[in-house]
């Protein structure tokens, strides 16, 4: 059994055990080599636009440096992206200081990065739209859960209006933390039908109901930001693949992981090669231009997910891992030990190579998990960042390998 569409370009033999190697530079060479391995995922000569990037600090404690943005860009020949602010301690008037970031990040980007201005409905939204379109600005992006209001707050229309008025994209949250959005967001844009949309986060939140609204409706885009393989196999099984725009959500997107998880789903779910390169580039590249999008066709993939019961264990226990390295919990559970249990189950025929790749993942993250307690407070969110990393690493792996 072997990533469906194609096999990877050769992935390299196990790190050898040498006494005396701390674990976080072996995770290191680890995720190197899964940075090598998406050069035979990504189409040869492909570049890559981001559809979701903010730069800045969230009250949260996240950070999203220009430096390194940049340097991930460079890396992974991710040409464009659309960036915008986090929810910013200084945020209070309107975002105007996190926009004005914004704006000076895109110039100093060499319009690499394409700004979007956030805002706040709660705090006099028009004035900061039309200020920050005026110097340059060409999205919006709005927050429900992170500013607090419904989706039937009248407040939104002018929103969409200026959206279709200056041909400019609105990027909305669809992720983890809101009600039913869907049925309100379509009146939004039946009301304004000029509205390009962007939901983010592969619109979770209301995934079924968004598909039921959105799916075919040439305009209305999803990123890919999500942590769930299952996740995304769901969605591309129920969005036009014309629909569908590359995204990491950096910082809180890392790379290798961002591009593996959505090029392996994609590939698994039968995405072709013209297909995968609108969703790496050609369909925001469209929206970035202003050009009309492409005519949306059906969606790929299968709603019956089959794989064999051991990578489903490992997927079990390694999804019951996310939420404690998240929150910095200890593994008190002993999570990882069941998945490497799992991992000693006799293969079947072909997922052997899979299973040892996942097991070198999940050693090495148990050992970081084990050294967090002991590490300088400076240095846990990077140790904390590189442990999650492996697990989600070892969890798309097993979601992706598939008969």
């Amino acid at each position: 059994m072997i990533l469906a569409g194609r096999r990877p370009a050769e992935f390299p033999a196990a790190i050898p055990r040498l006494e005396g190697v701390e674990p976080i530079e072996r995770a290191q060479e680890l995720l190197e080599r899964y940075q090598a391995e998406l050069e035979g995922l990504v189409p040869e000569g492909s570049p890559i636009f981001d559809a979701h990037v903010h730069l800045g600090t969230d009250i949260d404690g996240f950070v999203g440096l220009l430096d390194e943005l940049v340097s991930i860009m460079d890396r992974h020949a991710i040409a464009k992206a659309f960036m915008f602010c986090l929810d910013e301690p200084d945020r209070h008037p309107a975002f105007r200081a996190g926009n004005d970031r914004t704006l000076d990040f895109a110039a100093r980007s060499g319009e690499r990065l394409i700004p979007f201005v956030r805002l706040d409905l709660a705090e006099d939204p028009m004035p900061e739209a039309e200020r920050c379109l005026d110097r340059g600005a060409r999205g919006i992006k709005l927050h429900p859960r992170a500013q607090g209001f419904m989706l039937t707050d009248e407040r939104l229309d002018p929103v969409f209006a200026i959206s279709s008025e200056r041909k400019v994209p609105i990027l909305i949250h669809g992720g983890r933390g809101l009600p039913p959005i869907a049925d309100d967001l379509a009146r939004l844009v039946d009301r304004h039908d000029d509205a390009q949309l962007i939901i983010a986060h592969a619109g979770i939140a209301d995934l079924a109901a968004l598909a039921r609204n959105f799916a075919g409706k040439a305009g209305v885009f999803f990123d890919t930001s999500t942590w769930s393989p299952v996740d995304l196999l769901d969605f591309y099984r129920l969005i036009s693949p014309e629909q569908v725009l590359y995204a990491s959500d950096y910082p809180y997107g890392r790379q290798p992981n961002s591009l593996h998880i959505a090029l392996r789903t994609a590939l698994v779910a039968g995405f072709d090669e013209e297909q995968i390169r609108n969703m790496l580039w050609g369909n925001a590249a469209r929206i970035a231009s202003g050009e009309e999008p492409l005519e949306p066709s059906a969606p790929q993939g299968s709603a019956v997910y089959s794989q064999p019961l051991q990578l489903a264990r490992i997927h079990q226990y390694l999804s019951m891992a996310t939420p404690l390295i998240w929150t910095r919990q200890p593994d008190t559970i002993g999570v990882l030990g069941l998945a490497l249990n799992t991992c000693g189950e006799p293969n079947g025929a072909g997922e052997g190579e899979a299973v040892d790749r996942i097991r070198e993942l999940i050693e090495t993250a148990r050992d970081l998990w084990r050294e967090l307690p002991e590490v300088d407070e400076a240095e846990r969110p990077t140790f904390s960042r590189t442990t999650f990393s492996l697990i989600h690493l070892a969890d798309i792996v097993a979601v992706t390998t598939v008969s």
